[in-house]
């Protein structure tokens, strides 16, 4: 059996990164250009564009996909797509753009010309009908909202040229891996079924035993973990690496499970982003996609299992990567051992229930963690962590605590 196809009715990867000549004279060229500043989730956007993981995009989406994406998860061409991809600059700088007037995207944290881009329409959004469609809520305080909220006025759509993929390729050597780069490592492995594990968390017990599941059903699972920026409490991907490695070699068969990474930053979208996951892991090769409890959510902003649900809510066939979905996992004390709602017939007074959120709370404070939370060694990783921090970092806990 084959490996699912990339995202798109061409079935084919399309990384938009130039090289060689091509890269050296676009990079020329975009120096003479009029800069526009993007912010660090465009970047993102930019370089999954780049190493084809938002294989089909072109470049950045025009007013008709915008409207499309939100209202309906289509492109104008009808393309599934379930987050718009944007990019944004002031009504001034707009207005001092000619509509084929070719531009360089510029990182506003480090100055790097990140891309050029032919600029084919500018549009203004409504925002907070973004903020409804893609979070369900206006509410300043999701991050995902305020993201979106301090975009600037005027979004521009058009194709784009990649001449970089930002600082993950020498921060993350080992980590940063492309689309083409995974689907060659699936096939040399003798993968076919792939499961995608999604984690911005150490993974702790629960997170353990999602994959263990999906490992008795698929050939293996793919660790993918996120690289982009956090939000304050949240856990460094050095860390990250380092306690997921550790768990790795201690706790699971061999050549069973790998690890990578990719470089966008969480928009905290629930069940919308879940869709986007299942998308780019698509890309990437992975038939099944992990879907626990809160999926990449956020506070009470979403139910526990929404993000499962959305899955049943999108057309047949807009997917090739599927969801494996799975029950609330815990420890329970009667069964000794991990369990689910679905196979655990105790009361909640013998069930541990896991969430990082918990985890990171308790560590912070310097609070007993209960056995069987997470791996001794793990925590012992964790552990030395908290205590190396300078300022002590105050995690809110929630009625439903945010997703891997």
């Amino acid at each position: 059996m084959a490996l699912v196809n990339p995202h798109g009715k061409d079935k084919k990867l399309k990384p938009l990164l130039l090289e060689g000549a091509a890269l050296e004279a676009e990079k020329k060229k975009a120096q003479g250009l009029t800069q526009v500043r993007i912010s660090s989730r465009e970047a993102g956007d930019l370089i999954m564009m780049g190493i084809g993981g938002f294989t089909p995009l072109t470049g950045f989406m025009t007013h008709a996909d915008w409207k499309g994406v939100c209202d309906k998860f289509t492109m104008a061409d009808g393309t599934f797509w379930p987050i718009p991809i944007t990019v944004s600059t002031t009504q001034g700088q707009a207005d001092s753009i000619k509509d084929g007037e070719e531009v360089a995207l510029v990182s506003e944290e480090t100055g790097e010309i990140m891309a050029t881009m032919k600029v084919a329409e500018k549009y203004k959004i409504d925002k907070e009908h973004e903020c409804k469609c893609v979070y369900g809520t206006t509410d300043m305080e999701h991050p995902g909202v305020a993201m979106v909220m301090k975009q600037a006025d005027v979004n521009l759509a058009g194709p784009v040229k990649v001449l970089s993929e930002g600082s993950f390729p020498k921060e993350y050597p080992a980590l940063f891996i492309r689309p083409a780069e995974s689907r060659k490592m699936f096939e040399e492995k003798g993968w076919s079924t792939v499961a995608a594990f999604q984690t911005r968390n150490p993974m702790h017990r629960s997170h353990e035993y999602l994959t263990k599941i999906a490992i008795e059903t698929c050939d293996g699972v793919f660790i993918h973990m996120l690289l982009g920026k956090l939000k304050p409490g949240d856990i460094p991907s050095d860390t990250r690496q380092k306690a997921i490695d550790t768990l790795i070699d201690k706790y699971y068969v061999k050549d069973t499970v790998t690890v990578g990474g990719y470089p966008l930053d969480m928009r905290y979208a629930g069940p919308r982003e879940a869709l986007l996951h299942a998308l780019f892991r698509q890309n990437y090769g992975c038939s099944h996609l992990i879907v626990g409890r809160d999926h990449a959510g956020v506070g009470d902003y979403y139910g526990p299992f929404d993000a499962q649900k959305i899955f049943d809510q999108i057309p047949a066939g807009a997917l090739e990567t599927k969801p494996l979905k799975i029950d609330w996992t815990f420890y329970c004390k009667k069964c000794d051992g991990m369990a689910s709602m679905k196979t655990c017939p105790h009361g909640k007074e013998d069930r541990l229930l896991l969430s990082g959120t918990k985890l990171r709370k308790m560590l912070s404070e310097g609070d007993e963690v209960p056995d069987h939370f997470s791996r001794p060694e793990v925590l012992e990783i964790l552990r030395a962590y908290y205590a190396g921090l300078t300022e002590k970092v105050e995690i809110k806990t929630h009625k439903y605590s945010e997703g891997a």
